[in-house]
């Protein structure tokens, strides 16, 4: 039986995104991606789960993710994000999401959900556009453009992601690294961070809490916390 050893930087690998920690980044986002369960077989490709909500932090900022891994070093949870959250989802707009983009979505569906998000991330009014998937991984109120953001966009620019698998939970790993990603944004100068979460993820709502985020915005079906760093 593997044992949680800890936490360490992410890896990009040689090779760009397809290679180190990109894809146990993927895995677990798919994985934790229902309101944290299993969302595996939802989509056509597991992968864009983890294309839309992980693997585009990681590439874009690595010195921003952190994995807690097992005494074999395998990626059990992450966290991952952006020191602007604006700028952020241009780049995410113009370079990162055009070739991931499926060439076919159904008309409807989760799926059809999750690609019109991204489809408008970085445009006026992507705040506005996330569906329930996309608020519980930290999409709603998170990335609208300069026209169009949320009133407080400048006080808490920042982003965040975490995921754990069920191996990582409940022994306090969550709350290490939510520490190591806020003490990287104080190093950096960031203001302040803010992330999204579905109502239908109490557990979740009750974890941010605790470690102090307060509401900047509710919706019937997302709170989006911030944190003053």
């Amino acid at each position: 039986m593997q044992m949680t050893a800890g936490i360490r930087p992410f890896r990009p690998g040689m090779a760009g995104e397809t290679a180190g920690d990109a894809a146990a980044l993927s895995d677990i986002c798919a994985r934790t991606a229902a309101n944290g369960q299993d969302a595996r077989g939802v989509l056509s490709d597991d992968r864009l789960w983890g294309d839309v909500f992980a693997v585009p932090y990681a590439v874009r900022h690595p010195d921003l993710a952190f994995v807690v891994v097992t005494d074999a070093d395998e990626p059990i949870g992450y966290v991952l994000g952006t020191d602007d959250a604006v700028a952020f989802d241009r780049w995410f707009r113009d370079e990162w999401w055009p070739s991931r983009r499926p060439a076919e979505v159904a008309a409807d569906g989760p799926e059809a959900m999750l690609v019109r998000y991204a489809d408008v991330r970085g445009d006026a009014g992507a705040a506005d556009a996330g569906d329930e998937g996309a608020a519980d991984a930290g999409g709603a109120g998170a990335g609208a453009a300069d026209v169009g953001a949320p009133a407080w966009a400048r006080t808490y620019p920042a982003e965040l992601h975490i995921d754990l698998l069920p191996a990582a939970q409940g022994a306090g790993w969550g709350r290490r690294l939510m520490q190591t990603f806020l003490d990287a944004l104080r190093e950096a100068g960031v203001p302040g961070v803010h992330l999204g979460v579905s109502t239908a993820n109490p557990g979740a709502i009750a974890f941010y809490r605790r470690l102090g985020f307060t509401p900047l915005e509710e919706a019937p079906d997302t709170v989006v916390f911030g944190m003053l760093l």
